[in-house]
């Protein structure tokens, strides 16, 4: 903050970036205090999976990901849905 107030004052596009920051950095802060420091919240218990994927509300699968490109491109193949089993 000091460095832009005193070298760049009247560049608004870095002021605003550097707000943004601040503020994400706060909620990224406070959503961590509301999980007890964790940073994802917990996966349900495993009788409430096992409850939803009884009765259709959830669906199992295994994730597949493309090794080359692993940060865009993934699916998850259902179990019992295929080529296989359709005959």
């Amino acid at each position: 903050q000091n460095y832009l107030d005193n070298f760049w004052p009247d560049l608004k596009a870095a002021h605003e970036l550097f707000d943004s920051i601040v503020q994400a950095r706060r909620e990224r802060e406070s959503e961590s205090q509301e999980n007890h420091g964790k940073e994802y919240p917990e996966h349900l218990p495993m009788e409430v999976l096992e409850a939803g994927i009884k009765s259709g509300r959830y669906l199992q699968g295994a994730l597949n990901v493309n090794k080359h490109r692993a940060q865009l491109e993934a699916f998850v193949r259902l179990q019992g849905v295929g080529s296989k089993d359709t005959g």
